[in-house]
């Protein structure tokens, strides 16, 4: 299989596995927010739902650290690019993020 396409995969699905701990982290935080909302609108405690608060809590900061060893992982693999001789391009439109759609091999 060419190294370039095999490249272009793994790149995609590196950047949609960190999108999809995003969103995890979104809604996780989001979470958080409506229970405390919800808490403060019954007029309840701060120790009710205090354990599932503090779980809640936690799985927002497990999914921290697996956002931080997905960035260190791709740090990783963009070494691999460039030991490959694979170069990513910039795309025009948008600055903020290399595309895949213009990898390309380097003699």
């Amino acid at each position: 299989m060419d190294k370039v396409f095999a490249a272009k995969r793994v790149t995609t699905k590196l950047r949609d596995t960190e999108h999809a701990i995003d969103a995890a982290m979104i809604e996780t935080s989001e979470l958080v927010a409506d229970l405390l909302r919800a808490r403060k609108e019954l007029g309840l405690g701060a120790n009710v739902g205090d354990a599932a608060m503090a779980k809640i809590t936690a799985a927002l900061s497990l999914l921290s650290d697996a956002r931080t060893s997905m960035v260190d992982a791709h740090a990783e693999m963009a070494e691999v690019q460039l030991r490959l001789g694979i170069r990513t391009r910039m795309d025009i439109e948008n600055k903020a993020e290399p595309t895949t759609s213009e990898l390309r091999e380097v003699a």
